[in-house]
């Protein structure tokens, strides 16, 4: 009888040594440490849609900011808000005077009071606009450097106010023109898209000024000059064409003068509400080149100021 032996045992297998890992490196630069603890960038420049999308989640609060300060403007004053209407009416009474008495710039200019009352109005929220936004960031500079938020709030919240304020002077400017024979017709409609090319050119221009006067502070210094010079080109007491009818100017002044941005602006305004101010008296091209002004303000003045986000309130 046989005896069945068994195999012998395996020896068991050593151990294979484990290579040693070799460990990271230490983050060494501010930018390494912060994304590996997960920082981000305060006040770092958003992506364009993105503050596009954090301005219009504030919208709020630049029409509470506005209304607040246009309410604010003449607290002290006994007649209150009663301001709003009576300045450009003091300005339109002295320019009646001045232009249309004293230098006759009246003659040949029919309706020359409705005339002279709507280019006051447009352009007091034009130059307005220009000269407030100037300021804008540079006299805020408190809230700027104490709270997070899109500074373009700032000079848009500017252009709101006095928009609010020109259509309370639009609504007196109605009563007038009825006072002085205008007819309401189907053109007083235009007014309407005017006003939104107006606000729309406005608003870039401050935006492009807030970012030049963020900067360079001593520039709202000279801008009361600079819109001086410019209301008088813009034909707000004058009508542009008698005078490029009698003066004999060379071309280039000529056509400066008919494609500037505030001119075409003033000339939409009476041709909407004034019923002698006809075709014949607006530049050719007029609605495309109102248009084009306020896409190349509105939209290139936004991209302006969006770029030097990140600079507000440093230095």
């Amino acid at each position: 009888m046989t005896t069945a032996t068994a195999p012998p045992p395996t020896p068991p297998t050593p151990p294979t040594p484990s290579t040693p890992s070799t460990p990271a490196p230490a983050p060494s630069t501010p930018a390494e440490l912060a994304a590996a603890h997960g920082l981000t960038l305060s006040g770092a420049r958003p992506t364009l849609p993105r503050y596009i999308a954090q301005l219009w989640g504030r919208r709020h609060f630049v029409t509470t900011y506005a209304t607040a300060r246009m309410q604010a403007q003449y607290s002290s004053a006994k007649l209150g808000q009663v301001w709003h209407l009576v300045t450009p009416l003091l300005n339109a009474a002295v320019y009646y005077f001045i232009f249309g008495i004293v230098m006759r710039a009246s003659h040949g200019v029919p309706d020359y009071l409705p005339f002279l009352i709507t280019g006051v109005f447009v352009w007091d929220f034009i130059g307005s606009s220009v000269n407030a936004g100037t300021r804008a960031v540079h006299s805020n500079l408190g809230l700027v450097r104490a709270l997070h938020f899109p500074r373009a709030s700032l000079p848009l919240s500017t252009v709101v106010q006095l928009f609010q304020q020109l259509l309370v002077t639009m609504g007196a400017l109605v009563i007038l023109l009825l006072a002085f024979g205008q007819t309401p017709s189907p053109s007083w409609l235009l007014a309407v898209p005017t006003l939104f090319l107006t606000a729309v050119f406005a608003a870039g221009c401050a935006l492009v000024m807030a970012r030049i006067g963020s900067k360079s502070p001593d520039v709202s210094q000279l801008m009361p000059f600079v819109l001086r010079t410019w209301m008088y080109s813009s034909g707000v007491m004058w009508s542009i064409g008698t005078l490029l009818q009698t003066a004999g100017l060379r071309h280039w002044v000529s056509m400066a003068l008919r494609i500037n941005p505030a001119a075409v602006y003033i000339d939409l305004m009476r041709f909407a509400l004034i019923d002698s101010f006809g075709a014949q008296s607006l530049p050719p091209h007029v609605w495309p080149m109102a248009i084009g002004w306020a896409l190349l303000a509105g939209v290139g003045g936004f991209i302006y100021f969006w770029k030097a986000e990140e600079e507000y309130g440093r230095g």
